[in-house]
Protein backbone atom coordinates (compact mmCIF):
# COMPACT_ATOMS: atom_id res chain seq x y z
CA UNK A 1 0.00 0.00 0.00
CA UNK A 2 1.81 3.38 -1.03
CA UNK A 3 0.33 5.58 1.95
CA UNK A 4 2.07 7.82 4.17
CA UNK A 5 1.28 10.05 6.96
CA UNK A 6 2.86 13.14 8.80
CA UNK A 7 1.91 14.51 12.27
CA UNK A 8 3.68 18.35 12.81
CA UNK A 9 3.60 19.44 17.01
CA UNK A 10 1.91 22.53 16.38
CA UNK A 11 -1.19 23.32 15.50
CA UNK A 12 -1.73 24.65 11.87
CA UNK A 13 2.13 23.17 10.90
CA UNK A 14 1.00 20.18 8.78
CA UNK A 15 -1.08 22.47 7.16
CA UNK A 16 1.78 24.62 5.87
CA UNK A 17 3.95 21.79 5.44
CA UNK A 18 1.76 20.12 3.08
CA UNK A 19 0.51 23.25 1.34
CA UNK A 20 4.40 23.77 0.49
CA UNK A 21 5.04 20.78 -0.51
CA UNK A 22 2.11 21.30 -3.04
CA UNK A 23 3.53 24.39 -4.37
CA UNK A 24 7.19 22.96 -4.35
CA UNK A 25 5.21 19.56 -6.80
CA UNK A 26 3.69 22.29 -8.71
CA UNK A 27 6.62 24.22 -9.73
CA UNK A 28 9.14 21.22 -10.36
CA UNK A 29 6.24 19.35 -13.12
CA UNK A 30 4.27 17.22 -11.14
CA UNK A 31 0.46 16.86 -10.88
CA UNK A 32 -1.04 16.59 -7.85
CA UNK A 33 -4.49 16.22 -6.96
CA UNK A 34 -6.12 16.53 -3.39
CA UNK A 35 -7.09 19.72 -0.80
CA UNK A 36 -4.02 21.76 1.50
CA UNK A 37 -5.76 23.69 4.07
CA UNK A 38 -4.92 27.43 4.54
CA UNK A 39 -5.42 29.25 7.83
CA UNK A 40 -6.11 33.05 7.86
CA UNK A 41 -6.41 34.97 10.96
CA UNK A 42 -9.37 37.02 12.12
CA UNK A 43 -9.03 40.39 12.31
CA UNK A 44 -11.44 39.87 15.11
CA UNK A 45 -9.22 37.83 16.80
CA UNK A 46 -11.31 34.77 16.74
CA UNK A 47 -10.16 31.57 15.40
CA UNK A 48 -8.84 31.06 11.97
CA UNK A 49 -10.77 30.93 8.44
CA UNK A 50 -9.80 27.83 7.29
CA UNK A 51 -9.82 26.76 3.63
CA UNK A 52 -8.91 24.33 1.32
CA UNK A 53 -7.21 24.53 -2.05
CA UNK A 54 -8.30 21.89 -4.62
CA UNK A 55 -4.88 20.92 -6.24
CA UNK A 56 -3.62 21.49 -8.43
CA UNK A 57 -5.21 25.02 -9.39
CA UNK A 58 -8.16 25.25 -7.94
CA UNK A 59 -10.68 26.43 -6.23
CA UNK A 60 -10.34 27.74 -2.66
CA UNK A 61 -13.36 26.96 -0.48
CA UNK A 62 -14.02 28.26 2.89
CA UNK A 63 -14.87 24.64 4.95
CA UNK A 64 -14.97 27.11 8.19
CA UNK A 65 -18.30 28.21 9.93
CA UNK A 66 -17.84 31.42 11.61
CA UNK A 67 -20.36 30.36 15.00
CA UNK A 68 -19.19 33.31 17.46
CA UNK A 69 -16.83 33.98 19.51
CA UNK A 70 -18.18 32.35 22.67
CA UNK A 71 -18.67 29.22 20.32
CA UNK A 72 -16.72 25.78 21.33
CA UNK A 73 -18.60 23.29 18.98
CA UNK A 74 -16.85 21.90 15.50
CA UNK A 75 -16.54 24.80 13.05
CA UNK A 76 -16.39 22.44 10.15
CA UNK A 77 -18.88 23.41 7.36
CA UNK A 78 -19.68 19.65 6.19
CA UNK A 79 -21.45 20.73 3.14
CA UNK A 80 -18.01 22.47 2.14
CA UNK A 81 -16.01 20.02 2.71
CA UNK A 82 -18.11 16.94 0.60
CA UNK A 83 -18.12 19.97 -1.91
CA UNK A 84 -14.25 19.82 -1.97
CA UNK A 85 -14.20 16.20 -1.86
CA UNK A 86 -16.46 15.96 -4.75
CA UNK A 87 -13.89 17.98 -7.05
CA UNK A 88 -11.17 16.17 -6.38
CA UNK A 89 -12.71 12.88 -7.05
CA UNK A 90 -13.62 14.42 -10.14
CA UNK A 91 -9.72 15.75 -10.57
CA UNK A 92 -8.37 12.01 -9.57
CA UNK A 93 -10.46 10.57 -12.59
CA UNK A 94 -8.45 12.76 -14.92
CA UNK A 95 -4.83 11.49 -13.67
CA UNK A 96 -2.78 12.66 -10.94
CA UNK A 97 0.85 11.75 -10.01
CA UNK A 98 -0.13 11.82 -6.08
CA UNK A 99 -3.25 11.99 -3.41
CA UNK A 100 -2.66 14.90 -0.86
CA UNK A 101 -5.27 14.88 1.40
CA UNK A 102 -4.71 17.79 4.28
CA UNK A 103 -6.65 15.89 7.05
CA UNK A 104 -7.54 12.11 7.78
CA UNK A 105 -9.81 14.03 10.61
CA UNK A 106 -13.36 13.57 12.30
CA UNK A 107 -15.00 12.82 9.37
CA UNK A 108 -12.72 10.57 7.37
CA UNK A 109 -12.42 8.41 10.90
CA UNK A 110 -15.82 8.49 10.75
CA UNK A 111 -15.98 7.39 7.05
CA UNK A 112 -17.01 10.24 5.07
CA UNK A 113 -15.22 12.98 4.17
CA UNK A 114 -12.09 12.38 2.11
CA UNK A 115 -11.89 8.49 2.76
CA UNK A 116 -13.25 6.66 -0.20
CA UNK A 117 -11.08 9.28 -2.37
CA UNK A 118 -7.65 7.89 -0.58
CA UNK A 119 -9.27 4.33 -1.51
CA UNK A 120 -9.80 5.04 -4.66
CA UNK A 121 -6.35 6.72 -5.30
CA UNK A 122 -4.35 3.21 -3.43
CA UNK A 123 -6.34 0.86 -5.86
CA UNK A 124 -5.42 2.94 -9.13
CA UNK A 125 -1.93 3.04 -7.66
CA UNK A 126 -1.41 6.62 -7.33
CA UNK A 127 0.76 7.72 -4.04
CA UNK A 128 -1.24 9.10 -1.14
CA UNK A 129 0.18 11.55 1.50
CA UNK A 130 -2.05 12.16 4.31
CA UNK A 131 -1.89 14.59 7.28
CA UNK A 132 -3.12 13.46 10.22
CA UNK A 133 -3.67 14.38 13.66
CA UNK A 134 -2.92 12.46 17.16
CA UNK A 135 -6.84 12.23 17.71
CA UNK A 136 -7.54 10.12 14.50
CA UNK A 137 -5.02 8.33 14.75
CA UNK A 138 -6.82 5.13 15.46
CA UNK A 139 -8.88 4.75 13.06
CA UNK A 140 -6.46 5.93 10.79
CA UNK A 141 -4.87 2.63 11.57
CA UNK A 142 -7.53 0.74 11.33
CA UNK A 143 -8.59 2.21 7.92
CA UNK A 144 -4.83 1.54 6.26
CA UNK A 145 -5.08 -1.94 8.08
CA UNK A 146 -1.05 -0.23 9.93
CA UNK A 147 0.34 -0.02 6.40
CA UNK A 148 0.79 3.42 6.18
CA UNK A 149 4.36 4.88 6.19
CA UNK A 150 4.85 7.70 9.11
CA UNK A 151 7.10 10.46 7.74
CA UNK A 152 8.77 12.72 9.69
CA UNK A 153 7.55 16.44 9.56
CA UNK A 154 10.21 17.46 7.01
CA UNK A 155 9.93 18.37 3.72
CA UNK A 156 13.09 16.66 2.38
CA UNK A 157 11.53 13.60 3.82
CA UNK A 158 8.45 13.81 2.47
CA UNK A 159 9.57 14.87 -0.59
CA UNK A 160 11.73 12.16 -0.98
CA UNK A 161 9.07 9.31 -0.10
CA UNK A 162 7.03 11.18 -2.77
CA UNK A 163 9.51 11.48 -4.84
CA UNK A 164 10.34 7.55 -4.92
CA UNK A 165 6.63 6.52 -4.16
CA UNK A 166 5.99 8.39 -8.09
CA UNK A 167 8.95 6.26 -9.77
CA UNK A 168 7.17 3.16 -8.32
CA UNK A 169 3.84 4.06 -9.54
CA UNK A 170 5.18 5.34 -13.14
CA UNK A 171 7.45 2.27 -13.51
CA UNK A 172 4.08 -0.07 -12.57
CA UNK A 173 2.14 1.37 -15.05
Amino acid sequence: MNIAYTIAAERGDTDLLLHGLATSLLENGYNPTGAVQINTDRADAGRCDMDVKVLPHGPVIRISQSLGAASRGCRLDPSALETAVGLVERRLAQGADCLIVNKFGKHEAEGRGFRAVIAEALSLGIPVLVGLNRLNVDAFFAFTGGMATELPPRPHDIREWLRLAMTKEATAA
